[in-house]
């Protein structure tokens, strides 16, 4: 019988898919206000932001295609986990040295709570 998810650890991947697709939107060019409103910087290069899109939504596909594949790709996962704990760790930092406002981790805090679960499903 093949490995398959459980409905909550689907349920999460599905959630942060959705939630990475809209947030590759907010991370393109023409999005500046969307990022302000995420206490993000409102506009750098299109370059940095459209590969920061690009690279924010292949994690969403990724999302969504372990979730409806139902099979548990522990390698994605993992990385998925680092990821999402990472971009929180450095939303905190950078809040804490000043270049960012509170609000940047507190947007940023559902990135914390998939991590978790990630790392829950990986530990469990």
């Amino acid at each position: 019988m093949t490995a398959t998810l459980p409905s909550w650890m689907r349920n999460a991947l599905f959630a942060t898919a959705a939630m990475n697709l809209l947030a590759a939107i907010g991370f393109l060019p023409f999005a500046g206000g969307v990022r302000a409103l995420a206490g993000l910087p409102p506009s750098e290069h299109a370059v940095y932001l459209t590969t920061v899109a690009l690279f924010v939504g292949l994690f969403g596909l990724g999302y969504l295609w372990v979730a409806i594949a139902n099979r548990p790709e522990r390698l994605f996962i993992t990385l998925s986990a680092v990821g999402k704990i990472g971009f929180f760790t450095i939303l905190v930092a950078l809040w804490l040295a000043g270049s960012l406002p509170v609000l940047a981790p507190l947007a940023g805090a559902a990135d914390l709570v998939f991590g978790l679960i990630f790392v829950a499903w990986l530990l469990g």
